[in-house]
């Protein structure tokens, strides 16, 4: 799998990008926990979704937020982040011009992003929220939510509390025209650390939905 640098708002940005042979193949980014705690694109949980959505048929792109790895500038709270997204998308879509679908993934800090994200490009059409930290950051930005997606986490998550997290779902269902699928992993923390009784579960229910999505995105 290629390693790219792409520029981003502050420099460049280092990702892995991993294409299909098709042209015309979905595209997917996924976006790292929080730098300040350790995240990075390298993380468990960010390589596993990197693989599930190319095992799908997706080109994909994993890449570290600045000031991480190789990519330049500093930890900016999520606002200079929520710019690298983007930059990571723009660099994406040059390079797969013809796909026609387009979705993100995010864990935990890397979820707040993407769903960030969503609201910034209409372009993309499904999204993938791993254990979203919905008590540490706001997320009544999603108003309305603009796509259907996927809320995937824990019951054990200490990180991010398990009620804080059906309190958003609760609050992204009572929104017309989206379907919010919402998975619980039985005893999973927030990093899915057993890899056969939590990441493998995990991942299955996003190979699932994905699938679904697209299944019926094509009839």
């Amino acid at each position: 799998m290629p390693e790219v640098i792409f520029p981003g708002p502050e420099g460049r940005l280092e990702g892995r990008y991993h294409p299909q042979p098709a042209p015309d193949a979905p595209i997917a980014i996924i976006l790292h926990p929080d730098p300040q705690y350790g995240g990075t694109m390298n993380n468990r949980v960010v390589y596993n979704l990197h693989y599930a959505f190319h095992r799908l048929g997706f080109t994909v792109l994993r890449f570290n937020f600045r000031g991480v790895g190789r990519s330049q500038g500093e930890y900016d709270q999520g606002l200079g982040e929520l710019s690298d997204a983007a930059s990571a998308l723009d660099y994406l879509q040059a390079m797969n011009p013809n796909s026609k679908h387009c979705w993100v993934a995010g864990f935990s800090f890397g979820a707040w992003i993407g769903m960030q994200l969503l609201m910034r490009r209409p372009e993309i059409t499904g999204f993938i929220s791993v254990a979203p930290p919905a008590n540490m950051y706001d997320f009544s930005f999603l108003a309305p939510c603009p796509s259907s997606g996927l809320i995937i986490n824990g019951t054990a998550d200490r990180v991010a509390p398990p009620k804080d997290t059906a309190t958003l779902v609760g609050k992204l269902r009572e929104q017309k025209g989206i379907t919010i699928t919402h998975e619980e992993i039985e005893g999973a923390d927030h990093f899915f650390k057993d890899d056969e009784a939590h990441m493998k579960p995990m991942i299955e229910h996003v190979q699932a939905y994905v699938k679904r999505r697209l299944t019926e995105g094509s009839r």
